[in-house]
């Protein structure tokens, strides 16, 4: 993804966003702003590493800050209208069947700045994602994995 390119989030994965931007602009931030107060009453700011550790963690939320307004600002976001069920789009919620084991795996196919595999929501940039992305219910896809090919077929798509 380029620095400027468009960003297409789903409406929960905007909605995170917003609250982690809202989260660090409104807590985070004047909570190490307060730290970095308290240790500046100490003498020696050198050797202050209470000081030191809200500095740093300053720098990265504020880098996070930056981060998340850009993106948020290059975003997109699809409205339940415009995810797409006759064929995998971002906003599809997939579920496929493992062609060789059985096994049922249900996702959502979500842009990289919202993905999460932990919760099922995988990225349209990844193996899986490409693999997907465009496909009808029946298709078969093949996802390269450690192991080799893994064959799994389109069951349902729905938003």
């Amino acid at each position: 993804m380029s620095e400027d390119s468009e960003i297409v989030l789903t409406p929960g994965g905007h909605a995170k966003l917003r609250q982690r931007l809202d989260y660090l602009r409104n807590v985070q931030r004047p909570d190490i702003a307060r730290r970095l107060r308290a240790a500046k009453e100490g003498d020696d700011l050198t050797e202050n590493s209470e000081y030191e550790t809200a500095k740093q963690e300053q720098a990265l939320v504020e880098s996070e800050i930056l981060e998340l307004g850009h993106l948020l600002q290059m975003a997109r976001v699809v409205d339940d209208e415009s995810i797409p069920t006759d064929h995998v789009g971002i906003g599809s919620i997939v579920a496929m069947t493992n062609l060789e084991s059985g096994a049922r795996w249900e996702f959502t196919l979500v842009s990289s700045a919202e993905a999460d595999p932990d919760h099922n929501l995988i990225s349209d940039e990844s193996p899986i994602g490409k693999a997907v992305m465009g496909k009808k219910v029946g298709d078969i896809v093949s996802i390269r994995v450690p192991k080799g090919i893994m064959n799994y077929r389109i069951e349902s798509i729905r938003k």
